[in-house]
């Protein structure tokens, strides 16, 4: 045959080069068998635009057989809707997440401490099942502590206790969930002040943080400057405090995973870092200095957002009130931070420099009352994994998840770069962030520790929850529908495809 072939004449031309073909990338993934980090990340836009709320538990609670604080201010509050009332009265102040995600525990304004079953209260959130307006099955401890409660921490030592307190008290209330009792385990307080009159002066308590190999270590910042750090096995009163040189409110802390160094930010628009381990706040556990220790390192944080030149060009940088910080738990040398006007930022700090910046329009440009706002300190949250960022709104119902990567591919980083070649085939759409309207305002936010589903508690006592349908998200919640199932009726084993 191949004597009937005609040989083809070489052609003059040159020829034209093939285009190259990108690699398919889910192929690879396949091949080399782990995630590009840069793939993981373009994938997430998927992620943020697939979360919604899915359903709203209010605080219909009683305690022997009475409606219990909570429950009546919320009636109180549909009965004079519109109109300003105590803040005493006002919503849930924190929520958190056990290490597993079996357990939220929350806290109201009006000194509830509740621990929710969380597969209980996320089945009540769909539609195949009933729902019920005032279930009391969907907690496993409620008390009511007779006084405002403004943030509650599980310890991370150990999963059985939670730890809470208040900016309008001094006592750090630790509680065991294996024993339903109104009375504490344990009873921490701050060392007083003595005023000029010399009466007593006790400091309030803004936030509180626990070491995560140390069960009998307890970290609190109080409403005068001072990072309270006691040890349990010795003593109810601090064995150290870290000062800030200044008598302005440290609204939040935050160790380091190491547990060597600890964050605080203060009202004034400071942040501070202290470092246990040497320098100038070396110091041993077992003394207590009356004087105090210093910070290592003092940042002006109007200062570093000046430094952005195209920020800078739009607005005028001045010093604000940071209401939150937090660690990413997937990146841990970025340190979000949440200032009083809406905006949130990502801290460097391994070069002290501000990554990332997202400004959301401010609440007056939407008529929005500002004076409700300012009595809350906002509590935002990191996702699990992927570096993403959820915080409540602060002119509108919503919540506001922002893609914080450690790369200039993310679009809240001062030095964004859009680069159309890095998108995959199964995502064209430019990253962006993104809003989720919710039924209320937002005052805290937590986020499930293993699947992603956000948790935020609202200004009218409030758990919403919201929740992708990615396909992750869909296997859980099949798993946690057939287990509500099973706890009703008999039903056979069946396999989600």
């Amino acid at each position: 045959m191949d004597k009937h072939l005609v040989p083809s004449k070489p052609s003059t031309e040159n020829p034209k080069p093939k285009p190259r073909r990108r690699p398919w990338q889910r192929c690879e993934l396949e091949l080399k068998g782990k995630f590009d980090p840069k793939y993981r990340h373009s994938l997430t836009g998927l992620l943020m635009r697939s979360y919604s709320e899915i359903g709203a538990f209010p605080h219909f609670y009683h305690i022997d057989g009475k409606p219990c604080q909570t429950h009546i201010n919320r009636i109180n509050n549909a009965a004079n809707w519109g109109h300003q009332l105590p803040f005493r009265m006002k919503g849930i102040s924190a929520v958190d997440f056990d290490n597993k995600g079996i357990y939220l525990v929350s806290v109201t304004k009006s000194g509830c401490l509740t621990v929710h079953d969380f597969e209980t209260l996320y089945c009540q959130s769909n539609d195949l099942l009933p729902r019920l307006n005032e279930d009391e099955s969907k907690h496993l401890m409620h008390l009511y502590l007779q006084r405002q409660l403004d943030v509650v921490r599980w310890n991370l030592a150990n999963q059985d206790e939670v730890a809470c307190t208040s900016v309008k008290s001094n006592e750090v209330l630790i509680f065991d969930i294996g024993y339903i009792s109104s009375k504490p385990v344990d009873v921490l307080r701050t060392r007083c002040n003595l005023s000029v009159l010399g009466s007593e002066v006790y400091k309030g308590l803004c936030d509180i943080a626990f070491m995560t190999t140390d069960d009998s270590r307890v970290i609190a910042s109080d409403t005068h400057g001072v990072v309270n750090i006691w040890d349990r096995r010795k003593s109810p009163l601090p064995c150290l405090e870290l000062i800030t040189g200044s008598h302005n409110t440290l609204n939040s802390i935050q160790p380091h995973v190491e547990n060597q160094t600890i964050f605080g930010a203060s009202k004034d628009g400071n942040i501070y870092m202290w470092d246990l381990r040497g320098g100038r706040t070396s110091v041993a556990f077992q003394c207590h200095n009356e004087t105090g220790h210093p910070p290592l390192v003092s940042l002006k944080l109007a200062s570093m957002l000046a430094k952005i030149r195209s920020l800078k060009a739009q607005s005028d940088i001045v010093p604000k009130e940071i209401h939150s910080i937090d660690l990413d738990p997937s990146c841990p040398y970025q340190l979000a931070f949440h200032l009083d006007d809406g905006w949130s930022g990502v801290l460097d700090i391994y070069n002290l420099r501000v990554t990332h910046v997202h400004c959301p329009p401010p609440a007056w440009l939407n008529g929005a009352s500002i004076s409700t706002d300012l009595l809350y300190l906002r509590k935002p949250s990191w996702l699990p994994t992927s570096s993403i960022y959820v915080v409540g709104s602060s002119s509108v119902s919503g919540i506001h998840i922002l893609d914080f990567y450690p790369d200039t591919s993310s679009p809240s980083h001062v030095d964004y770069i859009d680069d159309p070649q890095s998108l995959p085939e199964i995502n064209h759409k430019r990253k962006q962030n993104i809003f989720v309207p919710l039924s209320e305002g937002v005052t805290t936010c937590a986020s499930h520790p293993l699947n992603g589903t956000i948790i935020a508690g609202t200004k009218l006592f409030q758990l919403v929850s919201a929740a992708f349908y990615c396909m992750l998200g869909m296997e859980y919640s099949w798993q946690l529908f057939c287990r509500a199932k099973e706890k009703t009726c008999e039903i056979k084993e069946r396999t989600f495809t």
